[in-house]
């Protein structure tokens, strides 16, 4: 498939976790749930996705950094770096790919220290608590605002 039709899917720190912890808070999907749930809603748009998940910064940010060659935009849930990371700030602008920030549970229901995020004021889309069926929508409203 061309460049002109792939998504990154960037799933960082502690997302390989899904489906056994807190499932209370996270659900019972798992990150292999995740990625194929995302690739399916790309796919019905016509896109492909590359997936990615690290609990390394530093891999996130070379993976996003090489999107610039061949994708056309990033799908992110960047866990517990959303309220950390500079770093991924950086690399997401540099990289000047629009970006939908999803996060499965609703980070402004829960503690205080999780309601700030680096990358809200520079994201094209935002997806909070909606579940893992945020992915989905992040999709959907990423390719709607493309190009």
């Amino acid at each position: 498939m061309s460049t002109a039709r792939r998504l990154l899917l960037v799933n960082g720190p502690n997302l390989n976790l899904l489906g056994t912890r807190e499932p209370d808070v996270y659900g019972t999907a798992t990150l292999a749930d995740v990625e194929h749930l995302t690739a399916r809603a790309a796919e019905r748009l016509g896109y492909e996705v590359r997936a990615v998940q690290s609990n390394h910064e530093g891999v996130l940010i070379d993976a996003i950094h090489a999107a610039r060659e061949d994708c056309v935009g990033v799908v992110i849930n960047p866990g517990g770096l959303t309220h950390t990371s500079v770093a991924l700030r950086d690399a997401l602008t540099g990289i000047d790919l629009p970006f939908a920030e999803v996060h499965i549970s609703d980070v402004y229901a829960r503690e205080s220290f999780r309601h700030f995020s680096y990358l809200d004021d520079v994201a094209t889309v935002r997806v909070v608590g909606r579940g893992v069926d945020g992915y989905a929508e992040a999709v959907r409203e990423l390719v709607a605002a493309l190009p």
